[in-house]
This record gives structure tokens, C-alpha cells and sequence, in this order.
């Protein structure tokens, strides 16, 4: 099957500012890197109340209208590949898959193949209005991603009205995510906890996310303990349940360290750990309205057995209720 090639940029993105640079805030808007946002200033990409804006150090006070109109990343093509995968519920109009660990949800510079879309690609047709993500990343069909080593369920439309209708849910918080984690610091709630932070990019790590930082937004996370378990150093471990509110990056690996108990094995937020080669994260249960029907998808991807058994390693409980929901 040949590969999907890229085609006019799509629509301009509509915002409304927050207060800062004007780079520093499309780049929290937008989830881009402030390299590459400055970029469309030069190009005369961005408009800030009707009004073409070319200095990236312009100052926001906040409310203005930004009009961004994203140029298309180089023509390129995205190869399809046969890649065995874990299918959860498939029908004309979208696929949900369990995406393994490891595995990039969708190319970008540098990396071209390997990914859950060159997957796709070598099992159906996605729609060729692709999804640009601005830096030479190529998206057809997706309107979520996972970061690379968390695992789980994601959903991907086949049909650009699916797209347009689960994006808007994903958007408008239609859908209910919840996560399981090993949290690896010390847990100190019986019950749950509801974190209300905001998120924003790191003023130094560009690459990492922070409480605060440049352009934060919103981001609320109830966290539940499932089990806990004392690990021989003062410390309580815990397997906990996360249910993001909102979708930031990194939201949950943020929120969790930002509690002083990182996942465990998370080498960016917190440290390698020897029971799990990568961070004990996995999104266990989606449910969102089906695009076409409206009726309600219960997908549900089983704990995977990494996680599991570094649990176990640690010396803790798996609990009753831990492939349910409520």
C-alpha cells in the first residue's frame, strides 16, 4: 500500500491569548516548541487581532484574538507497515487500539517508521486530509495521543467526519480517560486526591512540562489509591487510578511528582527504576460518545503485565477491583 502524502495546510487555528510573549504563549496554546512558533511569526503566520505580527517579544495582556495559519510541514510521505496490533473495538468510522510501549503514536522529524500510524496505514485507508502537527509530523486520523512509553487504549478515526466529531469531544470533555500508575515517592492520602495545578512548559527544559512554567493552562486530575504498600524505607508506594479532567502534556506525570510521588520509572519527572524498563503508566479505560451514533464506547485495555509484575517486584497487592471502573 503506498504511503499517504502531505497536502494543504489545514484551517487557521483561533485563539484567545494569555498574558506574555507572544511566542512563549502560542507555544503553550499550541503545544509546539517556541522554535518553531517563532518561525511562524517571521513567516507572517500569525495575526494578533486582525493585524499581522512579526516580533515574537510582543506583549500579551491577555483576551487578545490570535490567528494562526500553520504552514505545511515539507511534502513527505508516511510508509505503511505490517505491525501486529492489539485491536480493542474497530467499525467503518474509527479503531481503538491497546498501544504497546515503545511505540510513537505518530511520525515526526527524525522518526519516520515504527510508529501506531505507519501501523495503521499497512491495515486501511485513513483519510488524506492529514492532521498536521506543525514541526513535520504527519497525523491522519488521530486526535489523541500517548506519550511513547505509556501504553493503553487510543483512539483513531477512520473517516474525517469521525475525526471532526471525536475531536470535538475530546475538546468539549465528553469523554471519561482513566489511567493506572505506580506511584514512587510517598504516598501519604488514604483516599483520593483531586490536583488542580496548571500546566505549562518548563522555562529552561523545553522538552519537560511543569506546575506553572510559560503559557500554563488549567489541568485537574483525581488520583485514587487502588493499593498501597510501605517499601522498607519510610516511604508508602502506591498503585493508583488516575482521571485526568483536562489533557495536558504530561499532565499526569506532572501532577504525580508534583504530589512527590513520580512513576515509577518515569526518567523525566522522576527516575529509572530496576523492576519496569520503562514509566509504569498505562491508559486502562476510555469512554467517549461513538462519533456517528452518539452511543456511549466502553473501551478497556487490560493492565499489562510489565506494570503488574513490577508491582508485584515491589512487594505489593494487586486489588480486586483493579479492571474496573467504578
Amino acid at each position: 500500500m503506498p504511503g499517504v502524502n502531505a497536502f494543504p495546510p489545514p484551517s487557521p487555528l483561533h485563539l484567545e491569548a494569555t498574558p506574555g510573549r507572544l511566542d512563549a504563549v502560542l507555544a503553550a496554546l499550541t503545544d509546539h516548541s517556541r522554535s518553531q512558533v517563532a518561525g511562524w511569526i517571521a513567516g507572517g503566520h500569525v495575526q494578533v487581532d486582525g493585524g499581522a505580527a512579526l516580533k515574537s517579544s510582543l506583549k500579551l495582556r491577555g483576551g487578545e484574538q490570535l490567528t494562526v495559519q500553520v504552514p505545511p510541514p515539507p511534502e513527505a510521505a508516511v510508509e505503511a507497515e505490517q505491525v501486529p496490533l492489539d485491536v480493542l473495538f474497530e467499525d467503518d468510522t474509527l479503531i481503538a487500539v491497546n498501544k504497546p510501549p515503545g511505540m510513537i503514536t505518530h511520525p515526526a522529524p527524525g522518526v519516520r517508521s515504527g510508529t501506531l500510524v505507519n501501523a495503521l496505514l499497512g491495515r486501511m485507508e485513513l483519510p488524506r486530509q492529514l492532521d498536521f502537527d506543525g514541526e513535520g509530523g504527519y497525523r491522519p486520523g488521530i486526535v489523541h495521543r500517548l506519550d511513547k512509553d505509556t501504553s493503553g487504549v487510543i483512539v483513531v478515526a477512520k473517516t474525517v467526519e469521525a475525526h471532526a466529531r471525536l475531536a470535538a469531544a475530546f475538546k468539549d470533555r465528553d469523554t471519561r480517560k482513566s489511567y493506572l500508575a505506580i506511584a514512587a515517592g510517598s504516598w501519604k492520602a488514604a483516599g483520593p486526591i483531586q490536583v488542580d495545578a496548571p500546566v505549562g512548559r518548563h522555562p529552561v527544559q523545553r522538552q519537560r512540562m511543569t506546575v506553572g512554567g510559560g503559557g500554563a493552562r488549567d489541568a485537574q486530575t483525581l488520583f485514587t489509591p487502588l493499593s498501597a504498600h510501605p517499601d522498607g524505607h519510610g516511604r508508602t508506594l502506591a498503585l493508583v487510578r488516575a482521571q485526568p479532567r483536562t489533557g495536558r502534556t504530561h499532565q499526569l506525570r506532572v501532577h504525580l511528582a508534583h504530589l512527590g510521588s513520580p512513576i515509577l520509572g518515569d526518567t523525566v519527572y522522576g527516575r529509572a527504576s530496576e523492576v519496569i524498563s520503562r514509566q509504569a503508566l498505562h491508559a486502562q479505560f476510555l469512554e467517549l460518545p461513538h462519533p456517528m451514533t452518539g452511543e456511549t464506547l466502553h473501551l478497556h485495555a487490560p493492565a499489562p503485565d510489565d506494570l503488574l509484575s513490577a508491582w508485584i517486584a515491589l512487594g505489593g497487592v494487586l486489588p480486586d477491583n483493579l479492571e474496573t471502573l467504578d
